[in-house]
């Protein structure tokens, strides 16, 4: 469910506002986000959403010029919405802000086609200011994370080795990654011992903690 932000009076607002859509699953957050953008004279937070699902729908209702979205969101990621925003509504530039600067996340955001990618511990006048640039069609990066993004190199892992990492969280079995992926259980083990090696871990739990904490799960 997707709640449309409170109306701000354009008393003093130029004739043309900066429309943004805010994904942020904590409340106090998104509040505050919202609040303090918009405080800004030429942005209007138009809709907030509070689960990953809810941002296409949303964008496609209100109409955003720029979509701001974390990560890690419930039901759907901000990253698999970025994706989908592309192919619905193209005219809307994504923009990612995140708590976790990881390497992996920042090369899977630019694939999704995001516009920008920063962390949440920056001042909220760099981000206005960042709506503002993607806005225009540029591309805006957290310097230290595109170092460290060039410095880390690809995600090593398989798009199916990724999947079968996913779902063998929660104590889940073999059989169950092979029932729920409709693998067979060999090939499941295949993907698992192919994933350790590339992570260069010891067993699946380490494994999944490695590629987390990378960003390329």
């Amino acid at each position: 469910m997707y709640e449309p932000a409170n109306e701000t009076p354009r008393d003093h607002r130029p004739a043309k506002s900066v429309r943004v859509l805010l994904a942020e699953d904590q409340g106090m957050m998104r509040g505050a986000l919202a609040l303090l953008l918009g405080m800004e004279p030429d942005i209007e937070v138009v809709a907030q959403v509070a689960t990953g699902d809810a941002i296409v729908d949303a964008a496609l209702v209100h109409r955003p010029d720029v979509a701001l979205l974390d990560i890690e969101l419930p039901v759907r990621s901000g990253l698999d919405a970025a994706a989908e925003l592309r192919e619905q509504a193209p005219d809307c530039r994504v923009l990612i802000l995140t708590t976790f600067g990881r390497p992996g996340y920042l090369r899977r955001a630019m694939e999704a086609g995001a516009a920008g990618f920063l962390v949440k511990d920056g001042p909220v006048e760099d981000l206005a200011r960042a709506i503002r640039r993607v806005l225009t069609g540029e591309t805006v990066v957290d310097p230290a994370l595109a170092a460290a993004a060039l410095s880390a190199g690809p995600n090593p892992l398989t798009a199916r080795e990724c999947d079968v990492l996913k779902a063998s969280v929660d104590g889940a079995t073999v059989a169950d990654i092979a029932a729920k992926l409709h693998l067979s259980e060999s090939t499941v083990r295949n993907y698992l011992s192919a994933a350790i090696g590339k992570t260069g871990t010891r067993n699946r739990a380490e494994a999944v903690r490695e590629a987390r904490q990378q960003g390329w799960l």
